[in-house]
C-alpha cells in the first residue's frame, strides 16, 4: 500500500514537472506596455527584477557536454540567458528552436546563451542539440548540481524548463518559469536587460 502511494505521488510530481508553464503572447504585450508590473502570472510566471533590487552576482563553474570548462566569469560584460532543461522534458524540446533563434539574434548584440542540463549525460545532451539545432553550449549539471546550487536563495529554478537572465554584472535580472511558447516574450526581456546595462 505504502509503495503504491509513493509511486502515485512520484507520478503526480513527474506530471507537474513535465507539464511546464506556458505563456500567451499577451505577456509580450504586457511587457511592452511598461508600468510598475514586475511579475506577470498566467499559466507560468515571469519575474523581472529592477537593477536597484538585484542581489549579488551569481558565480558558477561547470563542464559542458563537449568537455569544455565554463564559468560565470566567461560571460561578464554581456547579459547571459541561462536555460535549465533536460531531454525528457517535452516543454524543453518544444522551446529549444525558439531559444536557438534568439541566441543567434543576440549573439553580437550583448547577450549570450548557456544551457544547463539537469538530467542527461553528455552524449544525450549533444544528441538533443543536434536534433533541435541548438548551437550554444550546455553545462552537464546532473551529478554535481553546482550550477543549480549557485542560484539557490535567489530565484532558483523550481521546474523544467526555467530560463534566467543575468545582467552584464552577473546578477539575476529576470526569470521565466516554464516553457517559452513565444520568442517575443524572452526577446523583450533580453532587450530590457541589455538596454539597462548600456545606461
Amino acid at each position: 500500500m505504502r509503495r503504491a502511494m509513493m509511486v502515485g505521488s512520484l507520478g503526480i510530481a513527474a506530471v507537474l514537472l513535465l507539464s511546464g508553464c506556458s505563456a500567451p503572447d499577451q505577456l509580450a504585450i504586457d511587457y511592452g506596455s511598461g508600468g510598475n508590473k514586475n511579475y506577470v502570472a498566467g499559466d507560468g510566471s515571469i519575474l523581472e527584477i529592477p537593477p536597484a533590487n538585484r542581489k549579488d552576482p551569481i558565480v558558477f563553474k561547470g563542464v559542458t557536454d563537449a568537455g569544455s570548462d565554463v564559468s560565470s566569469g566567461d560571460y561578464l560584460g554581456n547579459a547571459l540567458v541561462v536555460n535549465f532543461w533536460a531531454g525528457y522534458c517535452a516543454p524543453c524540446r518544444a522551446e529549444a528552436p525558439e531559444l536557438e533563434k534568439l541566441s543567434v539574434k543576440w549573439a553580437d548584440r550583448g547577450a549570450a546563451f548557456l544551457g544547463v542540463n539537469t538530467y542527461d549525460e553528455p552524449a544525450q545532451s549533444q544528441a538533443f542539440a543536434r536534433k533541435y539545432g541548438v548551437s550554444y553550449p550546455s553545462v552537464i549539471d546532473v551529478h554535481s548540481g553546482t550550477v543549480q546550487l549557485a542560484f539557490a536563495g535567489t530565484v532558483a529554478p523550481s521546474a523544467l524548463p526555467t530560463t534566467i537572465v543575468l545582467d552584464s554584472s552577473g546578477r539575476v535580472a529576470a526569470r521565466i518559469l516554464g516553457q517559452i511558447e513565444s520568442a517575443s516574450i524572452l526577446d523583450a526581456i533580453i532587450k530590457r536587460v541589455v538596454e539597462g546595462d548600456a545606461k
